[in-house]
């Protein structure tokens, strides 16, 4: 949805609020990519990837459980063959799918998305974007354009902020808008397995250029160019100072490439076996998240910030926040 409107709403409140239940299941799907970015540790991981069949045996579950949409990424969801399977599977059983992909084989594999709802492409830069990521990004260009031109609802471009790219954020808003695309912006975050050399070299430490950057977003957020986040998720950012009370575990269930359940993209500790149900997982594990989350510092994940906003029923939030 491109924004808050009571009719979509309804059936995630439901789940969410009268039942006290997660609506999205996301899924890392494979822990294997066809790149090595220093700031990303899930491609460093050796862990195995569920089968297709225990993947349809979950989304069986997800959909008695009253998930309403399936969220497929890490670490890169397009090397999965059997993709489009497990997408139509979903959609059998009336779950939304949504995926995040590093844009590398988009263009290959875009007829495979047939069943795909929700399109989000990691894009942290232009003219930094081949420090970044390691390639240039002529490479990702082609698909990125394509999906816009055939996906029926917007395709979301999303920049973690660094060091390398602070200078550029208006330039990738103006690339989203003249695309036709949209976009979103989150702070890079120090997880714990960060290498220090890693962190230091891509924190951005002078604080007046990045919040300068930061109110060049606000502004243009402002101005109506297509960025989905809140103006209070943007003044957080700016900030750097999450003032949000964090709900990730009551909107998101967490599903790491081998099956266990973890409480959130920074608490990464297996809590329980999906394979033994949703039900069943949720159960065991809802405590320990709930005892978790109340005692964390918070992140600025915009998944996380934003949808615990209007968890809360923030009425900025409501009003701009522009995704699912």
């Amino acid at each position: 949805m491109s924004r808050f409107s009571i009719v979509s709403a309804l059936r995630p409140i439901w789940q969410m609020k009268i039942r006290r239940r997660p609506y999205v299941l996301s899924h890392g799907i494979t822990s294997r990519c066809n790149m090595q970015c220093p700031f990303c540790e899930y491609w460093k991981e050796e862990k195995p990837d569920m089968s297709f069949e225990e993947i349809a045996q979950m989304l069986d579950g997800a959909a008695d459980f009253g998930i309403g949409v399936y969220n497929a990424w890490t670490a890169e969801p397009l090397l999965r063959e059997d993709l489009p399977a497990i997408l139509e599977h979903a959609h059998s059983k009336g779950i939304m799918t949504s995926l995040v992909t590093n844009g590398l084989l988009l263009e290959k594999r875009l007829p495979d998305l047939s069943n795909l709802d929700f399109l989000s492409i990691s894009v942290d830069g232009l003219e930094s974007y081949k420090e970044i990521r390691g390639i240039d990004i002529s490479r990702i260009l082609p698909g990125i354009k394509k999906s816009v031109e055939i996906m029926e609802h917007p395709v979301l471009l999303n920049c973690v902020i660094s060091s390398k790219n602070v200078d550029e954020l208006t330039d990738l808003v103006y690339f989203a808008a003249e695309i036709g695309a949209r976009i979103s912006f989150e702070p890079l975050y120090e997880f714990e397995n960060i290498k220090d050399d890693v962190w230091e070299n891509m924190e951005v430490k002078d604080r007046e250029i990045y919040r300068r950057a930061l109110d060049s977003l606000i502004e243009m957020k402002s101005q109506g160019y297509p960025i989905i986040n809140s103006l209070t998720y943007l003044k957080m950012v700016r900030n750097r100072k999450p003032s949000f009370k964090c709900h990730a575990p009551d909107i998101i269930l967490n599903v790491g490439c081998d099956g266990m359940v973890e409480t959130c993209r920074v608490h990464r500790q297996p809590l329980a076996d999906i394979r033994k149900g949703v039900e069943n997982a949720w159960q065991t594990s809802k405590a320990t998240m709930a005892k978790t989350v109340n005692e964390c510092d918070k992140c600025l994940f915009f998944g996380y910030a934003e949808n615990s906003l209007l968890y809360d029923y923030n009425l900025e939030a409501l009003r701009h926040y522009e995704w699912m």
